[in-house]
């Protein structure tokens, strides 16, 4: 059975209540929600019941303790994560606005997980592991950068595969080294998972057709583009799919590529037709977005063939 790895930033969120442009003023909030965008990723594995683990660092905080319970029920190795006492476990404020588009204050760098580094558990870990999926907004550290492309090697030793799904927020996009930690992570990557317009961050085409082609010619196995409520089309070698979304009502959308990446990465590992693999995925990310917080909405099995099943009736 495969076993998938991730390595980055572990946080909780805390969302506004109502809807506005930022923190500037007092503003009622809800949570701390368990959250970081690797952290949704390995969560969605683990409720999939596959085999899954993350390499991580958290403070000996309740918003420590929160994310940690959270991943250990639903399956997830939390044997990499790191608690520091002297540490601050990640932050993510969030809010609203009222054109549907997210504000964001961050405390990542200068937390607890702004210093990953891979030690010799670490590196056991990894060893154990037959898949590597590395998000964009997990490149923001020097350390953390180092530790995600050595346990890629590490992987791709063993005859493991990657996955790399951009996740770029524009308040991260320019960390130092970001740009250039991408490029490496994508010339490493077996299946990417852009969303829109990241599809062109890596690419001379102009046309989404000639990008596909680029990046299937560069030696990548699969592109799978994520088209938010409209759905996602897969390309391979031989294959081009596109399957449309599912029609739900969304409450938010926060963590819905992850817990479709997630989905998607499971059913492709195991064999999983193209069809079968994205249908499962567009389900996954359509359940996300039902139910307010960032993990509150990773789905079973069950629950993706209940729904799939229900909307086909």
């Amino acid at each position: 059975m495969h076993k998938i790895l991730t390595i980055g930033e572990i946080l909780v969120e805390i969302i506004a209540t109502e809807k506005g442009d930022g923190f500037r003023q007092a503003t009622p909030l809800v949570g701390p929600f368990p959250s970081g965008a690797p952290a949704i990723f390995i969560d969605q594995v683990g409720k999939l019941s596959q085999a899954s683990a993350i390499i991580s660092r958290v403070g000996g905080d309740d918003f420590g303790h929160v994310n940690l319970a959270r991943l250990e029920a639903d399956g997830v190795d939390i044997s990499g994560i790191t608690v520091d006492p002297l540490a601050t476990t990640g932050s993510a404020f969030v809010r609203y606005r009222d054109d549907g588009s997210r504000a964001f204050v961050f405390n990542i760098r200068d937390s607890a997980c702004g210093s990953i580094r891979l030690d010799d558990k670490a590196i056991a870990l990894a060893q154990s592991c037959s898949h590597m999926h590395v998000m964009g907004s997990s490149l923001y550290a020097p350390s953390v950068v180092e530790s995600i492309l050595a346990a890629i090697d590490i992987v791709k030793a063993g005859g493991g595969t990657v996955s790399f799904d951009p996740n770029l927020r524009a308040e991260i996009l320019e960390s130092p080294g970001m740009r250039e930690a991408l490029r490496m992570v994508l010339a490493k990557a077996d299946v990417f998972l852009p969303s829109g317009a990241e599809l062109f961050l890596f690419t001379e085409a102009k046309t989404e057709a000639d990008a596909i082609a680029e990046l299937l010619g560069s030696g990548i196995k699969v592109v799978v583009v994520k088209r938010g409520a409209e759905g996602a089309s897969y390309f391979d070698a031989e294959t081009t799919l596109t399957l449309p979304g599912f029609a739900v009502e969304e409450v938010d959308p926060t963590g819905a590529g992850d817990c479709f990446g997630a989905t998607f990465v499971s059913f492709w590992l195991n064999g999983a037709a193209p069809h079968e693999a994205l249908e499962f995925a567009n389900a996954s990310g359509a359940r996300a977005v039902m139910i307010s917080g960032p993990m509150e909405g990773a789905s079973t099995r069950a629950e993706l063939e209940a729904f799939i099943s229900a909307r086909k009736d």
